[in-house]
């Protein structure tokens, strides 16, 4: 955690020095403007939030490492792979749930561009897979 801290600190460091020669850039672009009217807001203000953000996530990595008190697998170098792999889950191969799920997600997306008609049919179907996915360990061939 303590390389992520530093990386996110860095990235941070790097945007805000890109936030201060942006801005700079703009004015020295535009001498026949007062300074104020010369600065490109969007671009300077975006450049600068991404340097907070980033310094927002780098302090909270810090914290949590300070925080756990150890280091986790990925920064010891003699740890093997089988150290960082935790269990995720079961996750069901042979599932025909996650494309309809997705199908109804695109059928959503076209009813917002076309027309609110298919709007309650992607719903309906989002229904369905969910309802499909939740129970498919209940009945037929996988059933426990």
């Amino acid at each position: 955690m303590r390389t992520n801290t530093g990386l996110w600190w860095l990235l941070s460091a790097f945007f805000l020095l890109m936030a201060v020669v942006y801005t700079t850039w703009s004015i020295i672009a535009h001498p026949d403007l007062p300074w104020y009217n010369g600065i490109e807001w969007v671009g300077s203000v975006a450049l600068l939030f991404t340097a907070l953000m980033g310094a927002l996530i780098a302090f909270y990595i810090g914290r949590v490492h300070q925080a756990q008190g150890g280091e986790l697998p990925e920064d010891t170098l003699t740890a093997d792979i089988d150290d960082g792999d935790p269990e995720l889950g079961e996750f069901s191969p042979w599932s025909w749930w996650p494309i309809v799920l997705a199908f109804s997600a695109a059928l959503g997306m076209i009813g917002l561009a076309v027309g609110a008609w298919m709007m309650p049919i992607g719903i309906a179907v989002f229904v369905v897979a969910i309802v499909g996915w939740v129970y498919e360990y209940y009945r037929g061939y996988f059933a426990r």
